[in-house]
């Protein structure tokens, strides 16, 4: 049951994030059928906001509040983020691979020019 209720803590309802951003329920309504944001809903079908809307929101309001940015615009902007954010991804698997396969070279380049070649296996520690 405690994790239930930490669960539910995590959501926000219409009227609580409307109060905490200073904003009508209607404008979340508006901004929800643009496609902007797409709150959770519960099993009697109320909106539910979880942290990554709140974050979307928080977004939005800084874009048409302090930038004038109308809502057509508003899409522009996250969807050109959404796609920053994936090539950003896409880039950091492939800077993985780049750097996985420099250290396989850098290690198969140490052992041909080595003038002892060790073979897999586990080393024989000499006592001294």
């Amino acid at each position: 049951m405690p994790r239930r209720k930490k669960q539910e803590q995590r959501f926000l309802m219409i009227s609580a994030v409307a109060e905490r951003f200073e904003i009508h329920p209607q404008t979340l309504r508006l901004y929800e059928r643009e496609g902007l944001i797409r709150p959770a809903r519960s099993s009697g079908n109320t909106r539910l906001y979880d942290p990554e809307t709140l974050a979307r929101l928080e977004i939005i309001l800084t874009l048409t509040r302090e930038m004038g940015v109308n809502l057509a615009g508003v899409e522009v902007i996250l969807n050109m983020r959404q796609q920053m954010e994936q090539m950003q991804s896409e880039m950091d698997q492939v800077l993985d691979y780049v750097r996985k396969e420099a250290a396989d070279r850098r290690h198969r380049a140490q052992n041909e020019h080595a003038l002892v070649k060790v073979r897999g296996g586990p080393l024989a520690r000499r006592d001294t």
